[in-house]
């Protein structure tokens, strides 16, 4: 059933978001070098079927398959050119299974970083950024999605220009952002969760908080300095699936569905408002998740 993100929002309760879609997309048999956003029109049905199996876990935010769907982070796979093609085709898969769902959904536009360095650390310039932002949003857009989702960002200044290219796209759509504190409580560019907040804060975003990362306990820790920086705005966390190892050829993170839960509980007593998973989750730790979120609701 379709429903704006600013609605799910209104009703005041926690909200679910989705689990990892890379992760899903290994386990269906994605290799280790291929293009995610080529499978959206390479098997759909595949990314249709993930989309389908969150929202049946307790998904209310769903997020569509173009976390590296910029013309730059494509330009790996020579796909720069299909950076419109790819990202409205992921917005309107996803949007057809929020549609169809019993109960009220909405659609995120994934926007991932660019994978390059921004100017002066790097060749990338803040503008070069906002128009490869840009594009993916405007592809997002016409795609339906209810919202723009930065996320995985480490670097401010890029953020700025995530939300700059989204605004360019589309006056009407809400944005939000997220951002991942992988070295010891900062970003990979030195950024702590109170001067991240401080910065997303003033731009006027409809939501915020921290996705991927190191683990459960991590975000917690994040979430909770967020809030107690500020307590007005509504924040996010979609922790990793635990610390991940490898075995054999493959990479499995190790928190458990009980793990989830128990994370969900102690966010959402550190001030979270919209709680999901990133790498390595599956529709198993949403549906644990959701148990939790459904329980603080009453």
């Amino acid at each position: 059933m379709r429903v704006s993100f600013q609605d799910l929002l209104a009703a005041g309760k926690p909200i679910v978001a989705d689990g990892g879609m890379g992760t899903m997309l290994f386990n269906a048999g994605l290799a280790a070098g291929q293009s995610p956003e080529l499978w959206t029109v390479e098997r759909p049905d595949v990314v249709r079927g993930i989309h389908a199996a969150y929202i049946q876990a307790g998904a209310q935010i769903i997020l569509t398959n173009t976390f590296g769907g910029t013309r730059i982070r494509l330009g790996s796979h020579a796909l720069e050119g299909q950076v419109a093609r790819l990202n409205e085709a992921a917005a309107r898969l996803a949007r057809a299974e929020a549609d169809a769902a019993p109960g009220p959904v909405a659609v995120g536009g994934s926007i991932g970083p660019t994978g390059v360095m921004l100017e002066p650390l790097g060749d990338l310039t803040v503008e070069d950024a906002a128009s490869a932002f840009e594009e993916q949003a405007r592809a997002l857009a016409a795609g339906g999605v209810d919202v723009f989702w930065i996320e995985t960002m480490a670097d401010l200044e890029e953020v700025r220009a995530a939300v700059t290219g989204c605004r360019r796209a589309s006056a009407d759509l809400p944005v939000v952002a997220t951002m991942t504190f992988d070295t010891k409580g900062r970003t990979m560019m030195g950024v702590t969760p109170a001067q991240a907040l401080q910065a997303l804060n003033e731009l006027d975003l409809i939501a915020l908080g921290a996705n991927c990362g190191n683990g459960p306990a991590e975000i917690e820790a994040v979430i909770e300095a967020m809030h107690a920086a500020s307590s007005a705005p509504i924040l996010i966390a979609k922790s990793n699936a635990g610390m991940p190892h490898i075995q054999g050829d493959a990479t499995v993170y190790d928190a458990t569905p009980q793990d989830m839960a128990a994370y969900a509980q102690r966010v959402l007593e550190r001030g979270a408002r919209i709680v999901g998973a990133c790498c390595g989750s599956t529709p198993d730790h949403i549906r644990a998740i959701q148990s939790v979120l459904q329980g603080a609701e009453s």
